[in-house]
Order: C-alpha cells, then sequence, then structure tokens
C-alpha cells in the first residue's frame, strides 16, 4: 500500500514538474500571415502582421521561407522576436515613398541627419528587449535606399535601432543599405556572429554608437565609408557610455573611408575594447583610426594580430577640438592603448602613421610591440617643421603631408615602440624615419628603420622631454630643445 502510495505521488510530481515547463516559443511563417515571397507583391503588411503575432504570444521567432519579400514600407520590429531567415530568403526593399518619416529631433544639430533620424529605415525599432536576426538568407535595400539626406517616404538604413538591450545578429546578410546597412544607438547587451555586410556601393557597414557588451566574431563587412565604427554623439539627448567591446576573427574594408575606426562622432566616453585576429584590406582614410573630437576621454583600447593592406592612413591616433556634443564639452584625451603583432602596408605617401594630441589635450600611454608597417615612400626632402592641422577636423587630410615617412608625433606622453616594431619603404624617401614634437617620455627599443639617400637625419626630436633610442642600429639623431633619458 506504501509503495503505491509513494508511486502515486512520484507521478502527481512528475505531471507538475512537466506543467510547470515553459512552452517553446511559437514559429510564425510569415506566409501564414498573407505574404508572398514572390518578389513583387508587398509584403510589408503580413511580415508586420507576424511580428506583432509573435510579440502578443510573448515572443516567438518569425520565419522567412526562401523567397523574396518585397517591403517597400517600414517594418517595425518588436520586443522578444527572432527574425529567421532561411537559405535562400530575402527581404527586399523598393522604391517608392512608403517608409516611415523621420521623427523629429531637437538635437539634430549636433550630428549629421543619419545620425540623428532612426525611424526612416526598412526596419526599426526603439526600446525593445531580446530581438534577434538569424539564419542564413538577406536582407537588401534592393538599391532603393539613399546614401545622402531621404526625402519623405525615403529611407536610408536597413536596420536602425535605439535604446534595445539584447540583440543577437547571426548568419545573415545586408547588402546595399543606403547611408547604413545597421546603425544601433543607446543599445546594450549585442552578440554578433557570422555576419556579412556588403555595402560596398553604397555607404557605411555598421555603426555602433553609445553602446556597451558588444561581441562580434567572425564577419565580414564591406563598405563604401566606414566598414565598421565605434561612435558616440548627442542624437538621444544625452552624453552615453561606450565600451566593453570585443571584435574578433573579423574581415574588414572600405572604399572610400575608413575600415576599423572610432568617431568622428566622440561625444561619450569609451573604455575597455579588444580587438583581435582582424584582417584589413583596403581603405581611402585610416586603416586603424583612433580619434576623439567631441570631447569624449577613449581609454584601454588593445590591438592583436592585425594585418592591414592597401590603406592610405595606416594608423591614425587624434584629439581634436571640434565640440560637436550637447553638454558643452571641452577636449577630450586617448589614453592607455596597445598595439601587439600588427603588420601594415600603406598605399599614401603622405598619410604616414600619426599620433596627433592636442595642445589641451595629449595622448599618452601607447605602447607599439612588434608593429611593422611599411610605407609606400617616394617623397623628396621637404621642411621638418610640423604640418599644419585642422583641429575641427578628424580626416587623416587635416594634417598636412607629415615630415616624416614613418611616424609623426606632436602633444603626446609616453609613447613607447619595442618588440621589433619596425618602419620601412618601398621607395627611396627623403624625410626621416620618425620626428617628435611637443612630447614627454617617448621611446625606441629594438625599432627598425630605412635609411632615406637624401634624409637630413633618422630621428628628430624637438621639444621633446626625454626620449631614448636604444638597440635600434646607428641612427642619426637629431635633437632640438630636446633632453635625453637613456
Amino acid at each position: 500500500m506504501m509503495r503505491r502510495l509513494g508511486v502515486a505521488v512520484a507521478a502527481a510530481l512528475l505531471a507538475t514538474t512537466v506543467l510547470a515547463e515553459p512552452a517553446q516559443a511559437a514559429v510564425h511563417n510569415v506566409k501564414d500571415y498573407g505574404a508572398a515571397g514572390n518578389g513583387s507583391a508587398n509584403d510589408t503588411a503580413a511580415i508586420n502582421k507576424a511580428i506583432t503575432a509573435a510579440n502578443a504570444a510573448g515572443g516567438g521567432t518569425v520565419r522567412f521561407p526562401s523567397g523574396t519579400y518585397r517591403s517597400p514600407n517600414s517594418i517595425h520590429l518588436k520586443s522578444n522576436v527572432t527574425i529567421q531567415l532561411d537559405a535562400g530568403a530575402t527581404i527586399m526593399g523598393a522604391s517608392g515613398s512608403g517608409y516611415d518619416k523621420p521623427e523629429p529631433n531637437p538635437n539634430d544639430k549636433y550630428q549629421d541627419y543619419g545620425h540623428s533620424h532612426f525611424h526612416n529605415a526598412m526596419i526599426w525599432g526603439d526600446r525593445l528587449t531580446n530581438i534577434a536576426f538569424v539564419g542564413q538568407g538577406t536582407i537588401d535595400g534592393g538599391g532603393a535606399l539613399i546614401t545622402g539626406n531621404p526625402g519623405s517616404g525615403q529611407a536610408d538604413k536597413i536596420i536602425s535601432l535605439t535604446r534595445c538591450e539584447n540583440l543577437t545578429v547571426s548568419g545573415i546578410k545586408l547588402r546595399r543599405g543606403g547611408h547604413f546597412a545597421m546603425l544601433i544607438n543607446g543599445c546594450k547587451n549585442v552578440v554578433s556572429d557570422r555576419l556579412t555586410i556588403d555595402t560596398a556601393s553604397d555607404r557605411d557597414g555598421w555603426n555602433v554608437i553609445s553602446t556597451t557588451n558588444v561581441t562580434i566574431t567572425n564577419g565580414n563587412f564591406a563598405a563604401n565609408d566606414d566598414a565598421l565604427a565605434f561612435k558616440s554623439d548627442y542624437a538621444l539627448g544625452q552624453k552615453l557610455s561606450n565600451g566593453n567591446v570585443k571584435v574578433y576573427d573579423t574581415k574588414l574594408s572600405a572604399r572610400c573611408c575608413n575600415a576599423l575606426m572610432f568617431g568622428s562622432e566622440t561625444c561619450g566616453d569609451f573604455t575597455g575594447y579588444d580587438f583581435q585576429r582582424i584582417d584589413i584590406k583596403g581603405s581611402n582614410k585610416s586603416g586603424l583610426g583612433l580619434v576623439s573630437m567631441d570631447g569624449s576621454v577613449i581609454s584601454d583600447v588593445h590591438y592583436r594580430d592585425i594585418t592591414v593592406s592597401g590603406v592610405r592612413s595606416p594608423i591614425m591616433l587624434k584629439v581634436g577640438a571640434r565640440k560637436r556634443c550637447g553638454n558643452n564639452p571641452g577636449v577630450g584625451t586617448i589614453k592607455n592603448v596597445t598595439y601587439d603583432n600588427i603588420t601594415i602596408d600603406g598605399a599614401s605617401p603622405s598619410f604616414s602613421p600619426t599620433i596627433m594630441g592636442d595642445v589641451d589635450g595629449h595622448i599618452t600611454d601607447v605602447t607599439f610591440t612588434n608593429v611593422k608597417i611599411n610605407v609606400p615612400g617616394g617623397n623628396g626632402t621637404m621642411s621638418t617643421s610640423p604640418p599644419s592641422n585642422d583641429r575641427k577636423n578628424y580626416n587623416p587630410n587635416s594634417i598636412g603631408t607629415r615630415p616624416a615617412y614613418g611616424w609623426y608625433i606632436r602633444y603626446a606622453d609616453r609613447i613607447k615602440f619595442t618588440g621589433g616594431s619596425a618602419v620601412s619603404f618601398t621607395k627611396n624617401d627623403g624625410r626621416p624615419a620618425v620626428i617628435t614634437d611637443n612630447a614627454t617620455d617617448i621611446s625606441f627599443e629594438a625599432f627598425g628603420w630605412e635609411r632615406g639617400t637624401n634624409s637630413p637625419t633618422d630621428f628628430l626630436f624637438r621639444n621633446t622631454k626625454g626620449f631614448c633610442v636604444r638597440d635600434s642600429g646607428s641612427p642619426r639623431t637629431q635633437n632640438t630643445g630636446s633632453t635625453e633619458k637613456c
């Protein structure tokens, strides 16, 4: 009798446990909501119905079977919804005037129009949680998205997300994104794996703005403007923090502009960035660009195991004084940055590797270990005076032709080159390998360099307190208003 009672109790407990398990999130096939997927019908209404249904059910997956889903109107993403694109499935943008109007923004004077407005997109959402884009399919602007400022009913982004939390992007492809393939602002907890972006005929790949806790792995981003950019603006009406970011095993290219970039919008502070095993092929501006233009403090940024080729500006760190931020900012700074095991093949004789701080905001504590940079060279002997510098412009061309073919360093403190770092040129160059101005504690240990036939010197230290060149061959060194420390 007791044994039978024990069995009955156990069965009751098992039944209670089973009943207590949450039901799996439902899958909502967009075709069940009226989507045709034939490339000609307008499927936006059906897509939005499926998203609303998934959200109303407490969460679910909106599935796109193989097919082309034409969407000439904005798709409104909701919380707890996963967009699943099967292999062969494409959400396709279309020309017309059916996309949502840009929402008003009283802070739009602090950043470009595209950064200031978010609803004029193929897909947008605000203050959402637990959202995802997964699968093997594609979201394609279809050549319909605008690369400049859109008119009424036009869109300039594929995906636009603001103040969202817990975003996953995995496996899908974004094509022809207009101004931005993806723009996120004020978000938290972002995970991306195996994302492909091909917007080289349009503008930016992915802008990660005022966002924390980001992991990007196995990406492949080809853009015309910025491929992968970390920014912080005033579009949401406040200065927001950025950081705790990891980018691993990713390929980047940028036809016009910057491959892996901080800025130019740099209103909030940035801290805690780790970039490893990055392959960059082509950039008409910066390969590895790091600028503070609007008062931000950028710190604890680490680059390791990176290969760069075909870039006009190999590495540029700059502090500027544009001050385009709504909190009346001062001049920012860049500090605690490391570069380890970096190989770069530059493509411009003018945009030498550069560390350009500001008289009001020095760049400090930067270490280069085994960083080898080859530049085209080919310049003749020129003035070694400091180049011109537009403090309000972040572009590499805001600084005139650098008077050194290798490193030009100004307004910087505690900069160290070690571990086999080197600079070289392809064609004979008449400029020094290194020039420093208005700097403190600059050291070169086991540093490799080439000497141009007509170069006036190899290392020029001007107004530099505490410089050292050790175990680096027998360089000709000039010292103007400087002191040696070794």
